[in-house]
């Protein structure tokens, strides 16, 4: 799967007309592309800058070079104005600007009111085209993704620890095998010499797509394409060539010991769709129906939280997912052109972290050998229908999901949910499902504080223990039974034991 290039356009609202290529193409450096969504009544104006540069970019050896350059722009200064300098500017003004860097792009986000646009405005562009490059600022940054790291994944985060380790797991010897963030001693070797050089080599006008909503004046869209487009280096696009993902071979487990209170599990496999692909819509109602985000709509949310409370929450996904802030919807402008199935299964007590893991598997098991029901497909897709509005709540989100949209060379993602998931039948994602899906083949992620035990546990196929806190039905144990006896197919030449020390200091090779 590649991304589609699409002409150059002015898109004048949500009606987002494509001229894409073949997706088995090689891909081709962008041209400069805008996405425009007014919206003239409202106060407020909404910026997003996506630059084609993200992790996948850093050199061998500078792991993290494209993160600490997103906060040189995000959390730095320009030539007139230090980094508190600017944060004083901003702070009346109720305005903001951040950056977001993920694996394939990066984005520079601003929201202000119109009362204050031309001044914010200069100070948007100007980070962006020519970031302050301050030595304070260059330290603190790096101590932050560093920390983040250490203290963050390795220290307080199981969590995050379990999925960031099945990334590691899953795409080993991969461009997406890092962290974002990139690797301690990635990090430790950047100097601020190597954050210029690669600030101009990927953040140029030919990797750059322009979107701007809300209540903004006219041809002010066109203004900040022509000022990005005129200040920024041409580039020559470089080599974003993907190889594809290594499938997994039987159940491959890599264990992350660590003193923890309890066990995070992430279980995945890299899937040949996203949203460019027709069978991604009837996967998103499979996957609903499996494990909706923090929702109970999900089987595995039902299952193994509601009837047997084994922990907080259990999800599935079709791509990758990153929560934002403290609600239940994805952040936009994360798009990858290669993505992965995966289950999330929050930490679980230790001694019931098997049954978790079986009970798992044997859900994703059950939805691929019996697919959804009639019934199950009708609500889940009328449920899934209505839900989906909720992500484009704000400008902002609506429009990072239009630039999304864009990158994939497909209409406008909600208006594609709806269309699709209205067309779709039963048998349509109960096809999909059997194309796409299965339970044999995954990467384990495990994050335990005596992994030896887990380990040989399930080598010796003996069933695991669950323990309850309080009473459950006779249909629950009888069903706990056939979990138990659940087998899995683990390859035992692909198990590794990792102290929690030893990971995300470097890439593995």
């Amino acid at each position: 799967m590649t991304r589609r290039t699409t002409t150059r356009l002015s898109a004048l609202g949500l009606a987002l007309t494509m001229a894409a290529c073949a997706a088995d193409m090689p891909m081709a450096p962008p041209a400069t592309e805008r996405v425009a969504l007014p919206a003239p009544n409202s106060p407020l104006i909404t910026l997003r800058v996506m630059f084609d540069a993200g992790s996948i970019d850093d050199p061998a050896g500078r792991e993290g070079l494209n993160a600490l350059t997103a906060l040189m722009i995000g959390q730095g200064g320009t030539a007139n104005l230090s980094y508190q300098e600017l944060t004083t500017t901003l702070y009346p003004w109720a305005a903001s600007i951040s950056t977001q860097a993920d694996k394939e792009v990066t984005t520079v986000i601003g929201e202000v009111h119109a009362d204050h646009l031309e001044p914010f405005y200069e100070i948007f562009r100007d980070l962006i085209v020519a970031p302050r490059l301050d030595e304070a600022d260059f330290a603190r940054n790096r101590a932050f993704l560093s920390n983040a790291i250490v203290s963050g994944l390795r220290g307080n985060n199981d969590e995050e620890l379990g999925k960031q380790a099945l990334n590691a797991w899953l795409y080993e010897g991969h461009p997406y095998a890092a962290t974002e963030m990139g690797t301690e001693e990635g990090l430790a070797a950047i100097t601020l010499e190597d954050v210029g050089a690669f600030h101009a080599a990927r953040y140029t006008r030919d990797n750059l797509m322009v979107g701007v909503g809300g209540g903004y004046p006219d041809g002010f869209l066109a203004r900040v394409e022509a000022d990005l487009a005129a200040a920024l280096p041409a580039g020559d696009g470089g080599d974003r060539s993907l190889p594809e993902p290594r499938q997994p071979q039987g159940h491959e487990l890599l264990f992350v010991e660590k003193e923890a209170i309890a066990t995070a599990i992430s279980i995945g496999f890299p899937l040949d769709i996203t949203r460019a692909d027709d069978d991604f819509y009837p996967l998103m109602v499979a996957n609903s129906y499996l494990g909706e985000h923090r929702t109970f709509n999900g089987r595995l949310m039902n299952q193994m939280r509601g009837l047997r409370g084994l922990n907080y929450g259990d999800y599935s996904y079709i791509e990758q997912f990153i929560q934002d802030g403290g609600s239940t919807f994805p952040v936009p402008n994360i798009p990858r052109r290669q993505q992965f199935f995966s289950i999330w299964i929050r930490p679980v007590p230790h001694h019931n972290a098997a049954f978790a893991l079986r009970q798992a598997v044997r859900e994703l098991a059950l939805l691929v050998d019996e697919g959804l029901s009639a019934e199950d497909f009708e609500a889940t897709r009328e449920y899934l229908v209505n839900y989906a509005n909720l992500y484009v709540q704000t400008t902002s989100r609506r429009l990072g999901y239009a630039m999304d949209s864009r990158f994939y060379g497909t209409d406008f993602f909600i208006d594609e949910i709806r269309s699709r998931l209205m067309a779709l039948t039963v048998d349509d994602v109960n096809a999909a499902v059997q194309r796409h899906l299965q339970a044999d083949n995954l990467a384990i992620a495990i994050v335990t504080s005596d992994a030896e035990a887990f380990r040989d546990g399930l080598l010796s196929g003996e069933p695991p223990a669950i323990t309850y806190n309080t009473e459950v039905s006779e249909d629950i144990l009888a069903e706990d039974e056939a979990i138990k006896s659940y087998e899995l197919p683990i390859n035992e030449d692909r198990i590794r034991i990792v102290p929690v020390e030893e990971m995300f200091r470097a890439v593995s090779q």
